[in-house]
């Protein structure tokens, strides 16, 4: 029998629970009424908790974070770093030394080593001794100059020979104060010059065809380069008339050396080395390199043609019976 059963034996239910039932009572009241709530207690049925939040008091604060660790020089104090430092520079300073003491020792005989030469071997001998060569063959210290003289037909069927012309010289002359220098001004009668000395024994007898070779090469730029001299030509002619003619050239060196500085004690012969080549006759060959002899050459190459094909015709109509004329 429920609540709504009516009589004596009726019992009596429970009333319907009123929402103020519900609400979980506030700390206020719970101190007044002396009541303290215990650890673990959990509510009853029909009670709500609020949840515990942390206290933002209690909120762990973010750590700095932690400076990366010296390494090498930087992890010593200032006094070791400093004798640290001086240690580097005397080990670099001596490594600089000795690289400087070696290179005297192996490299040839020069101002430097023989001034000092005492000090090198001091440091050397006997624990860094060096038995072999850096450099071959020494260093040039001489001037070789390349200079070139003609003997000419004259006007009146006469011969003369002219002076010396330093050839080198004016190479030096037009190659200073010229930024852009040719290869022409700069090496062609060096390395024409140590050509023909290769190839020529001390008696300037050529090495088979490489010296006949040089002779040729040589003479030509002699040629070429006396041929503006004076009034000279290759071949004699020229538009102002009958010039003097460039029947043969001779060829020299002239070696000095190179004067030492005034600390060093080394002697050398201030005296010019010259060595002489034979005369050489100028050929057609050598004449055809100047302007005007190839301009008379083809004149005359033109008028040979002329004359053949004149000849020629001549002789075919004396064939036919013909009057050629």
């Amino acid at each position: 029998m429920d609540a709504y059963d009516k009589g004596p034996t009726a019992r009596r239910s429970d009333p319907e629970p009123r929402p103020d039932r519900l609400r979980s009572p506030s700390p206020d009241e719970v101190l007044e009424a002396g009541q303290v709530p215990e650890v673990g207690h959990v509510p009853e049925v029909g009670q709500v908790s609020e949840p515990d939040l942390p206290s933002p008091s209690l909120t762990p604060s973010p750590s700095p974070p932690s400076a990366a660790p010296r390494i090498g020089l930087s992890a010593l104090s200032l006094r070791y770093q400093i004798a640290a430092a001086c240690a580097l520079v005397v080990v670099a300073l001596v490594a600089c030394v000795h690289l400087a003491m070696v290179f005297l020792h192996v490299a040839p005989a020069n101002t430097v080593s023989k001034q000092y030469g005492r000090a090198v071997d001091g440091w050397i001998y006997p624990e860094f001794e060096q038995n072999w060569k850096l450099f071959a063959p020494n260093p040039l210290q001489q001037n070789i100059a390349v200079q070139a003289r003609a003997e000419v037909r004259t006007a009146d069927g006469g011969t003369r020979t002219t002076g010396w012309y330093d050839l080198s010289a004016r190479d030096g002359a037009d190659i200073d104060g010229n930024l852009l220098p040719s290869h022409t001004q700069q090496n062609e009668l060096r390395r024409a010059w140590d050509f023909y000395v290769s190839a020529h024994d001390s008696e300037n007898r050529p090495n088979g065809l490489r010296g006949q070779l040089s002779e040729r090469y040589i003479r030509r730029i002699a040629v070429l380069r006396l041929s503006h001299e004076d009034g000279l030509t290759a071949d004699g002619k020229t538009a102002a008339g009958k010039q003097p003619t460039i029947a043969r050239v001779q060829v020299r060196s002239r070696t000095t050396n190179v004067a030492p500085p005034p600390w060093s004690d080394e002697k050398v012969d201030p005296k010019p080395l010259y060595r002489e080549v034979p005369w050489w006759t100028v050929t057609f060959a050598d004449r055809a390199l100047d302007s005007n002899s190839n301009s008379n050459s083809n004149s005359n190459s033109q008028s040979q043609g002329q004359g053949q094909n004149g000849n020629s015709t001549r002789a075919r109509a004396a064939a036919d019976g013909t009057d050629a004329r």
